[in-house]
């Protein structure tokens, strides 16, 4: 499998090459250079499947000539023995038709950890065999920053740089990355927001000087081994409610864009996905853009859904870049524009092409708390707030009635309990794995969001190439 570039320019690569790449040489974001496609046969042959056989089944076409069918397995099942559910990602069953897919039984509690304990295997495999030191720069809106820290604490090659926006994670997510004192993880709160962190990632790998010197990759969802993981689980849940003879809805509380794109990977290989709900909060521009072609940057406003307060979806463009042609010289030329001027308009071809399976929905403050009121009545399940979110909208979605509707269930309640209990009255509490998060040491950084003072704080403490 090889893959190429967003933006057209940057050479094609391998995946174990992409893996340790994260963002393209020309600011792009690399994609399979085509989609591989399951019969329905073979997607029928997933049924019964543990999870760990499902995506050496979903995977092994986007890591072939990196990895073989056993090494892969042998990794997935590393990544995910760490799980504190057999099922890895286990559904659950509201009403009659609304669903959840827990997606944070992982050692960090968030969905996040699906994919990046899968990551920090790959990266140190991938190392093993090279003679280089990995620098890994990340921006964290919360779970990102401690799945990653959580998967690259402690391992030979790689250092991590994690900035999150100060003040605007909650304490849990925050206390997660901050406590981890291993001596490759380095922690920074930007005073700013997340749009401010993500973008002076990007310009760290942007910069020639700084990138000659240090071995730059990305963990979050930049880097395409971490969208991969997540393609699998949307098959998982599927063939378990009917597929492929069954269409199935989901419903993707959606920041980054990240793991809802995954979900049109799947599509795109073969999965009957009847539609995929993007849920946004108050910080709309998908909701915009999918709804009247307006991606627009405004303001971030923080709310209780923190890890979807973004105003930049850095993996939108993976979306556009498929909808109009795969033309990467056009894509590069659009892309220019929205960030001098953080606006742009999607084309005909990229409204009309998202319209076909995307739908979306701006979930107030209000509606939000309402979900989560609800799916505690009447089904007993507590939910964060950005799972609420993703409810909210799958419940009032345009769906054909037998269709089955899957929510995704992105984080554990007790990450947000003030926001919880403000909804339920009931006090969600961590699980015993987390252990005595509250009375661990913490360590980080306090810096502008200035890329002087990031990169330079890097620079004195990562390994050069």
């Amino acid at each position: 499998m090889q893959y190429v570039s967003t933006r057209g320019s940057a050479p094609r690569l391998g995946f174990e090459d992409v893996t340790l790449a994260g963002l393209a040489a020309d600011g792009g974001l690399y994609v399979p250079e085509q989609w591989p496609v399951f019969s329905t046969a073979e997607i029928a042959a997933l049924r019964g499947l543990s999870y760990v056989d499902t995506a050496v089944a979903v995977m092994k076409s986007f890591v072939a000539g990196a990895l073989d069918d056993a090494e892969l397995k042998e990794l997935c099942e590393a990544a995910y023995g760490r799980f504190a559910h057999a099922a890895v990602v286990p559904l659950k069953q509201l009403d009659h038709r609304q669903w959840l897919m827990e997606l944070f039984h992982g050692p960090t509690l968030a969905f996040k950890d699906v994919a990046l304990q899968l990551l920090g295997l790959l990266f140190e495999r991938f190392l093993a065999k090279r003679d280089t030191h990995l620098t890994v720069i990340g921006a964290t809106s919360g779970d990102t920053g401690s799945a990653a820290i959580d998967a690259l604490a402690g391992r030979a090659k790689v250092d991590i740089f994690m900035l999150h926006p100060k003040g605007r994670v909650s304490e849990v997510q925050r206390r997660q990355m901050t406590t981890v004192l291993a001596p490759n993880v380095h922690n920074i709160a930007i005073e700013g927001s997340f749009d401010d962190a993500q973008a002076l990632v990007k310009a760290s790998f942007g910069d020639a000087a700084f990138s000659s010197r240090f071995k730059v990759t990305a963990v979050n969802s930049i880097n395409w081994a971490r969208l991969m993981a997540q393609v699998v689980y949307y098959f998982y849940a599927a063939v378990r409610l009917g597929a492929p003879e069954r269409p199935v809805a989901f419903s993707v509380p959606t920041g980054n864009f990240g793991d809802v794109f995954a979900g049109y990977v799947a599509a795109r290989m073969g999965l009957p996905v009847a539609r995929l709900i993007v849920a946004t909060n108050v910080n709309d521009i998908l909701h915009r853009a999918l709804s009247s072609g307006d991606y627009s940057a405004g303001t971030v406003t923080p709310t209780a859904a923190p890890s979807m307060d973004i105003q930049v979806s850095s993996n939108f463009e993976r979306l556009l870049f498929d909808l109009a042609g795969r033309d990467g010289v056009a894509l590069a030329d659009q892309m220019r524009g929205f960030e001098s001027t953080r606006a742009m308009r999607l084309t005909n071809a990229q409204q009309q092409g998202a319209a076909q399976l995307f739908a979306s929905d701006r979930i107030e403050a209000g509606d939000m708390a309402q979900a989560m009121a609800w799916a505690c009545s009447h089904a007993g399940e507590i939910l964060d707030p950005h799972t609420a979110i993703g409810l909210a909208a799958a419940r009032r979605a345009d769906v054909p009635a037998d269709v089955p509707i899957v929510t995704l269930a992105t984080a554990h309640p007790a990450k947000f309990g003030d926001a919880v209990e403000r909804s339920t009255g009931i006090r969600p509490t961590l699980p015993p794995r987390v252990g005595d998060l509250f009375d661990r040491e913490e360590r980080y950084a306090v810096l502008p969001a200035t890329f002087d003072a990031v990169t330079g704080y890097i620079a004195e403490r990562a390994t050069p190439r």
